[in-house]
């Protein structure tokens, strides 16, 4: 098991691999060691890092990829050993390599946040609704860890009543990784150009204005996971007695 607080979990090929752990919720509670984890791609376990990762004790996986990247850099070993779901949050694919550095850069991960949060509901709430039933540990990835993970990660501390500057915190520790993300990048992709400068970067002004957003349009994010995604007063009381200490 994770040792109390710790956040980042070492492996070798992963490099955004963090326990949700030690966030405060309003009502005093912390959430618990140990029982829920946000990581990048699982398809790069491999030997030392496999073991270790046995070693959590995870029993969930969920991948937020879409099914062609999955295909293109595998899922995670032997899948057959846990509750293992698919669930592709994002339906609109777009190549952040690529982006105009000439575009506000945090705006424009806004927008797709918004993209995400519109599209994916179903896939949102079977997240959530596996986090909070299914066997535990658990773990959600996607490729690096920062968009998709980053999303599904603020709305489950709002969940959970954590407040909005922790949950900002939890996405902008993305940020400790992009330098191994873009050399990751670089390698996988010998002769193309990264032309957006900002590859990679996970600033706490990102999320900020993806929770303004969900606020400006539907009163406020838990409104949100409420009206929009479908959570019920069940999922978010199961998600609490399971992750709330």
């Amino acid at each position: 098991m994770t040792q109390t607080g710790t956040r980042h979990v070492p492996f070798d090929r992963l490099h955004n691999f963090r326990d949700m752990g030690g966030y405060r919720s309003a009502d005093g509670r912390t959430v618990r060691w140990g029982v829920l984890y946000r990581a990048d791609s699982l398809g790069k376990l491999a030997g030392a890092d496999w073991e270790r990762f046995l070693g959590l004790g995870v029993r969930t996986v969920i991948d937020l990829r879409y099914p062609w990247e999955i295909e293109a850099k595998g899922r995670i070993p032997e899948p057959e050993r846990f509750t293992y779901a698919n669930l592709s949050i994002e339906h609109r694919p777009y190549d952040q390599a690529e982006i105009d550095p000439d575009l506000d850069p945090w705006r424009y991960l806004a927008d797709r946040f918004a993209e995400v949060a519109e599209d994916g509901v179903d896939e949102i709430r079977r997240a959530i609704e596996l986090i909070a039933d299914g066997p535990g540990p658990a773990v959600f990835h996607c490729t690096s860890g920062k968009d998709r993970t980053g999303l599904i990660a603020a709305l489950v501390l709002t969940l959970l009543d954590v407040p909005e500057e922790e949950v900002l915190a939890d996405f902008a520790l993305t940020e400790l990784a992009t330098e191994r993300l873009t050399a990751d990048w670089r390698a996988a992709n010998p002769g193309r150009t990264m032309r957006w400068p900002s590859y990679g970067r996970a600033p706490a002004a990102v999320m900020e204005l993806v929770l303004a957003d969900l606020t400006g349009r539907y009163g406020s994010p838990s409104a949100y996971l409420t009206d929009a995604v479908g959570i019920t007063p069940r999922t978010t009381a199961r998600l609490r007695e399971r992750l709330l200490a």
